[in-house]
């Protein structure tokens, strides 16, 4: 049985948005939730690219506590899904996450050409994960920091070494998978062990890539 780290991590990299609630400042004293992409930086939290002028970034800036909800249908009707509850902050994107966003997001590369888009950033505080049936629980947040991870760089060299077989799309990696776009789906496949250092991503990646092309 997967434990509840491995589930919350495989929906985070499987699912290319997610349903955002914050505190509403138009209708006090309820909660806002909207449909949101994101990607995740290289400690597994949720990045988001939106703008100054949307509803949510205005509750935002009055109250940064906010929730994300990402699910998966699983098979005979059951669902895997996670709520993160954190605070939402915006955030500098230095370049290697703003190209790390774009593999994952390429069709928000527009909303850069405009001034009043910016990136925020979940720092999740506690975690509700259901995996199915039976399978629920909380994880702290700073569980995501999973440690050995790679840098921004380390990924882009590891990313550049790689031979993908045709018809894959290589998003990105971590010390603990692989992130793909096969066709319209993206798919996260997990390393057989990990974390793994950044020396022994690069043969344990190409193996998944090499089982793909088979």
């Amino acid at each position: 049985m997967e434990s509840r780290l491995d589930i919350l991590i495989d929906l985070l990299h499987a699912c290319p948005d997610g349903a955002l609630a914050t505190h509403s400042v138009a209708v006090p004293g309820f909660p806002f939730a909207t449909a949101l992409p994101f990607a995740t930086d290289q400690q597994h939290r949720p990045v988001f690219l939106i703008s100054t002028l949307a509803e949510h970034t205005q509750n935002l800036a009055a109250d940064s506590r906010a929730s994300l909800l990402v699910r998966r249908l699983l098979p005979e009707g059951e669902m895997s899904r996670a709520t993160l509850a954190g605070r939402v902050e915006p955030i500098k994107a230095e370049p290697p996450l703003v190209e790390r966003y774009l593999r994952y997001q390429p069709e928000a590369e527009r909303f850069l050409q405009f001034g009043d888009f910016g990136f925020f950033r979940l720092e999740p505080e506690k975690i509700r994960i259901v995996g199915g049936f039976g399978q629920a629980g909380w994880l702290e947040g700073h569980r995501l920091g999973v440690s050995p991870r790679l840098t921004f760089s380390e990924e882009r060299v590891v990313l550049e070494s790689l031979l993908v077989p045709v018809g894959v799309a290589l998003l990105g990696l971590d010390s603990l998978g692989v992130d793909l776009r096969i066709g319209d789906a993206r798919r996260r496949i997990a390393f057989e062990r990990g974390p793994l250092a950044a020396n022994e991503v690069v043969g344990a990646a190409q193996s998944l890539l090499d089982s793909l092309a088979d």
